[in-house]
């Protein structure tokens, strides 16, 4: 006689049920809409597949598409529905991993060439007729040794198995034709699947090592509604029409060259003119907020970073060591430097320090390297030479908080106010492998946590997301076609200033350790730049266009007082460009709204005898403004110094 276990709903209710019952049963017996629409469940917090038996008292919700889980539910399923779709194509084809992802999902396969866009057509018709085929994912628990027979053909799989623990339960899932290892959980029937697309293929190493085989990795999305495919569709066009590295070679903001090396940037003036103006602004906003601005150099002894615990912990993500400099003994080492705050430390440690010199704020916008896999650089937003708007606050317990709402002061300014960015805040804390004991970071996380909460700011934590040394504040923002960018960090440090043996003079005249708070606005310039450029989609603020104006005289009568007015316009501090060129009016224009400047001002002859200007406002057609040079400048300046966010 089996026994009875009592399952908990969402309202409250209770029911008892007899042990095995399965959560689709339970749907079956609430109502039979909720049995249709059911796609999971979630047991205890943890989400199953519906078929699963329950075994013990527990907490149950059924999951519909309106739950977030069953999209990633949807889309794991999807992974092994363009697994099963691949292996009728492909036959001999290896089967990796194959995991749902944000909006979407991948799967990793063996194959002796790569996938084409003919492909991808083909295996997307593929997997068009598995959903309607309506095939059940069946899960099962097998021993080793049948998990080993099952996937005997295929290498990728039994190295898996190979790592599997005693104690772990091994399950197999199939879907028609296809089984595959995994632990679920899934869909009921293929025939849920209703709106997708593959997206592209590329290369992808197994388990990410370089030197293990070169997979091929097909990206698709999955959705439950049509219009939410459609949307998230839109969204990827929008996307590659705002692509920095294409937008970069068309405004002429920066190159990479594979001479110089991949990663490391080479900025053109006109890029150049927003990487300045990012730095002056997160420069002049340190003054004005109390920081102290230092520069340090570019290389170090080795030993520095085995004092701050970089090394070993970070030594995948630093150069090799150079040799002994001239006179120095052999076994002298120098590093570039990934960081700076090693040496901001030693600024500090340079003389005694009183509680009363606390907080010191120590700012440097410096160039740091990091020797990043050659398969995650991208463009400007993942570089091995990058540029950070760096600060370190050494202060007193007592004063963590205010600097904590000091720093979050800077990126509500700098960030939010200036560019119009929504944030996000996380508290990431303790990695697995990190510096300090359990009480320092239990104290440290709490202490980001009462500050965001005190200045009224929601947040999520990321379980073992902070660095080695610290937890933190990761500080997010949505671009305008809400994608998520990393932004800011605030990350609270109670090691390195033990490992430097860091003091100041307390009131009580004794030796105390100070706190150091390592914070980014931007994070990197390089990051930031290519985040800009996709955001604004390269129209950027008056404020910050490397060109503000461009004059175009319509003949070579008004050339002259063209160049004028260009100068009066560059003796007010305002970026100018005049277009006196042979090509036609119409082109000169095209160009101005091709290199997205702000204001073209035209000049004919009624502006020339006038002192005036007809002014075209980019983003409004063909419109013109008739307007004086003095309204204009009042105009233009104002915007500059509000940094307004359009013209």
């Amino acid at each position: 006689m089996s026994s009875t276990i009592r399952i908990t709903l969402p309202d409250g209710s209770v029911r008892e049920v007899p042990s095995g019952t399965t959560s689709r049963q339970i749907a079956e017996s609430i109502g039979a809409g909720l049995a249709r629409a059911a796609l999971a469940a979630r047991v205890d917090g943890a989400v199953r597949d519906l078929g699963r038996p329950l075994e013990a008292d527990a907490s149950l919700a059924i999951l519909t598409e309106r739950d977030p889980d069953a999209l990633e539910v949807l889309r794991h399923s999807s992974a092994h529905i363009l697994a099963t779709a691949v292996r009728e194509l492909f036959p001999g084809a290896g089967i990796g991993f194959g995991p749902p992802i944000e909006d979407g999902f991948y799967y990793d396969f063996d194959v002796p060439r790569p996938f084409t866009p003919e492909d991808l057509e083909l295996i997307e018709s593929r997997m068009t007729e598995v959903a309607r085929a309506d095939y059940p994912f069946v899960r099962e628990v097998v021993d080793r040794s049948q998990a080993n027979h099952r996937f005997a053909d295929d290498p990728l799989k039994l190295e898996r198995i190979a790592e599997l623990g005693d104690a772990e339960t091994i399950t197999v899932y199939t879907d028609g034709p296809f089984t595959d290892l995994c632990r679920g959980p899934h869909i009921p029937r293929t025939g849920r699947l209703k709106h997708f697309k593959l997206l592209h293929a590329a290369g992808a190493y197994w388990r990410g090592d370089e030197k293990r085989q070169m997979l091929q990795r097909i990206y698709g999305t999955a959705w439950f509604k049509k219009e939410d495919l459609d949307a998230y569709l839109h969204r990827l066009e929008e996307a590659r029409k705002r692509d920095h590295r294409v937008l970069g070679r068309q405004l002429d903001l920066f190159s990479t060259s594979d001479v110089l090396g991949p990663g490391l940037v080479l900025w053109h003036p006109r890029g150049a003119v927003i990487r300045w103006l990012l730095s002056r602004a997160v420069e002049d906003d340190n003054v004005a907020s109390g920081y102290d601005l230092v520069y340090t150099p570019n290389v170090t002894r080795e030993e520095l970073f085995y004092i701050s615990g970089h090394l070993p912990l970070y030594a995948s993500n630093q150069y090799p060591a150079m040799g002994a400099g001239a006179g120095e003994a052999e076994d002298v080492r120098y590093m570039v430097k990934p960081m700076n705050c090693p040496m901001h430390a030693l600024i500090y440690q340079s003389r005694q320090r009183s509680y009363r010199d606390l907080p010191i704020r120590l700012s440097e916008v410096a160039n740091v390297y990091r020797n990043e896999k050659s398969g995650t650089l991208h463009g400007l937003l993942r570089v091995r030479g990058l540029c950070m708007d760096d600060a370190h606050i050494f202060c007193t317990m007592d004063q963590i908080e205010d600097e904590i709402f000091l720093c979050l002061d800077q990126v509500d300014r700098l960030v939010r106010a200036t560019f119009g960015f929504e944030l996000d805040f996380e508290v990431s804390t303790r990695p697995e492998e990190r510096l300090g004991s359990d009480e320092v970071w239990d104290q440290a996380e709490a202490t980001l946590r009462r500050a965001l909460e005190r200045k009224g700011i929601a947040f999520r934590n990321d379980v073992g997301g902070g660095a080695f040394y610290g937890p933190k504040i990761d500080i997010k923002f949505r671009d305008a076609i809400g994608r998520i960018w990393q932004g800011p960090t605030i990350q609270l440090d109670f090691n390195l200033p033990e490992r430097f043996e860091l003091e100041y003079t307390g009131t009580d005249n004794r030796p105390h350790r100070p706190v150091m708070i390592h914070r980014a606005i931007y994070g990197t310039l390089e990051r930031f730049t290519g985040n800009l450029i996709e955001h604004f989609a390269g129209a950027f603020p008056v404020w910050l266009a490397p060109e503000q104006v461009r004059v175009i005289p319509i003949s070579d009568a008004q050339a002259e007082a063209a160049r004028g007015l260009a100068q009066r316009l560059k003796a007010a501090g305002l970026r100018v460009r005049v277009d006196d060129s042979s090509e036609t009016l119409n082109y000169r224009i095209r160009e101005g709204e091709v290199q997205k400047v702000p204001y073209m001002a035209i000049v004919g002859q009624r502006e020339a005898d006038s002192g005036s200007l007809a002014l075209r406002v980019r983003g409004t057609g063909k419109k013109q403004e008739a307007m004086s040079v003095d309204a204009f400048l009042g105009r233009i300046t104002e915007e500059v110094r509000t940094r307004a966010l359009a013209p």
